[in-house]
């Protein structure tokens, strides 16, 4: 029994035991001061790259800055929270840090999964996608399912074991993302976002 209690945690443990080793820090960290109209300031000083910008998350109602970051590794972006209906997140956190892959429009994604007081912890990673015309950036979350195999009979015990435990990725789902609102790209919709008067 302990010897499957054993695999059980390391089965839990594998998607963080994949994370080690990334460069991505622990915790997110609070740069004070930044909102919509700093980062816009910000924006307009660099030669912005595409993947720049400010952009609205429309599954949380988010706005986040992304900008260029000299991490460990490959790591060159960071994402910073700039509005959000949740109070419990400060403006200006780090929420997460997109890095370069070898293919031009794929990057590895890392997004601070809990918190803990103020600032974000334990950060994931998924495999985020820039369209064509960098006004979307789309991503899947990593989703797991464990697959648990019983040999009631025990044939040949030692090459097959009473119970195996698979773990598998679970099928693609139409993913989520971020849309650049600002710069805006040229033949671009300028009805990105939703505005009140």
């Amino acid at each position: 029994m302990r010897h499957i209690v054993s695999i059980l945690t390391l089965l839990v443990m594998l998607p963080l035991l994949a994370e080690e080793g990334n460069g991505v820090p622990k915790r997110s960290v609070i740069l004070a001061g930044l909102d919509v109209d700093s980062m816009r300031v910000r924006l307009d000083e660099t030669d912005a790259q595409p993947l720049e910008g400010i952009w609205y998350y429309p599954n949380e109602e988010m706005t986040l800055g992304i900008e260029r970051y000299r991490g460990e590794h490959n790591i060159g972006y960071r994402i910073i929270l700039l509005e959000s209906p949740d109070i419990n997140v400060m403006p200006g956190t780090v929420i997460g840090y997109i890095a370069s892959s070898a293919v031009d429009n794929k990057y590895q994604l890392w997004l601070y999964s809990q918190r803990d007081k103020v600032t974000l912890i334990k950060p994931l990673q998924c495999v985020a996608t820039l369209n064509d015309k960098a006004t979307t950036l789309t991503f899947d979350p990593p989703h797991w399912k464990v697959k648990v195999r019983v040999n009631i009979a025990r044939f040949l015990p030692t090459l097959f074991n009473g119970i195996s435990i698979i773990p598998e990725k679970v099928d693609e789902r139409l993913p989520i993302g971020f849309r650049k609102i600002y710069p805006e790209v040229p033949g671009s919709s300028k009805f990105n976002r939703v505005r009140y008067l």
